[in-house]
This record gives C-alpha cells, structure tokens and sequence, in this order.
C-alpha cells in the first residue's frame, strides 16, 4: 500500500468515492447509521496517512472500513443479551412490501448473521466483483484464507436456507 505513486487529492478522492465507500459499509454492516461511522472512521484513519498510501487509496480504506465495523461489532458484542426465542425477532421484519423486497431482505439477513470477516468477503466478492487477490488485500489476510471464508459463508448460508424449507 505505501507506494512511490503519489496520492490523489483526498478532499477531490472523498467527493468522487464517497458514496461508493457508503454503499460498501452499508452492505457490510447492513445499517446506514453503522455504514456511516464505519465510513467516517475510516477516513478519520485514513487522513494523517494520505500521503503513505499511494495512487490507489480504495484498498486501505475498505479495510479500515471492516476493520472500523469489526471494532464497533467486539464492543457492542460484549453488551448483547441473548433472547430465548430469536424468531420473534425476525418476525417484525416481515412487513407488507412486495415479493422482490421481501426476498432480498431475506438475504440480507442471513448474511446479517454471517461473522463480519465472512460477510465482507462475501461482498466484495458477488458485490463489488474483486478477485481473490484484491479481497486479501482488503482484509489482511492471504488469498487463500479468503476462498476459505467464502466457502464457510455460502456453506453457513446453505445450511440456513436448508433449515428455513424444511419449517
């Protein structure tokens, strides 16, 4: 990431990427208050660094964009309470909208239940169309452990999906 190539303009970079980033986060963290922070931190740590990041800054700031939501996901992780029955929950989600909006809620929030490094890299991969290698870098970890948590999410997902046909 600290390349020679010299950085972009971050204020004109922030204006041309900015809702992009914020579509990102929303996807990750599948709240727009949540993507906002997570979107606002990263540039937060972005900034002082700007100069050291180089030519291609979107990288860098997708990972702290994760690594922004993991870190909001650990401190609020520590104060959940459990509940005894968790479909009640989802009931309310259920609403009167058509079929294409209740399916893709649906999907959503089986990918809400995904551990937030499988969910980013899930993403990234059928979202934003990365290749194995640009998700690695994105999250800090090896292309490998990257197809290894696309494998864990879609199994997590399948074995959901398998559980909701069978009520």
């Amino acid at each position: 990431m600290g390349t020679t190539e010299e950085a972009p303009d971050f204020d004109s970079w922030v204006s041309l990427r900015g809702a992009g980033l914020l579509r990102f986060a929303y996807l990750i963290t599948r709240d727009r208050g949540r993507a906002e922070e997570a979107v606002q931190d990263a540039l937060i740590a972005a900034y002082p660094r700007w100069s050291r990041i180089g030519a291609d800054p979107d990288a860098y700031v997708r990972r702290c964009i994760v690594n922004a939501d993991i870190s909001r996901w650990r401190r609020f992780f520590k104060r959940e309470t459990p509940v005894d029955d968790p479909s009640l929950l989802t009931a309310s989600f259920a609403g009167d909208h058509a079929d294409s909006h209740a399916d893709a809620d649906a999907v959503w929030r089986l990918c809400a239940s995904l551990p937030t490094r499988q969910r980013a890299a899930v993403v990234l991969r059928y979202y934003e169309g990365l290749p194995d290698a640009d998700i690695a870098e994105i999250l800090g970890c090896t292309a490998a452990t990257v197809r290894s948590q696309i494998h864990r999410a879609l199994s997590s997902l399948r074995a959901s999906l398998k559980e909701v046909e069978q009520l």
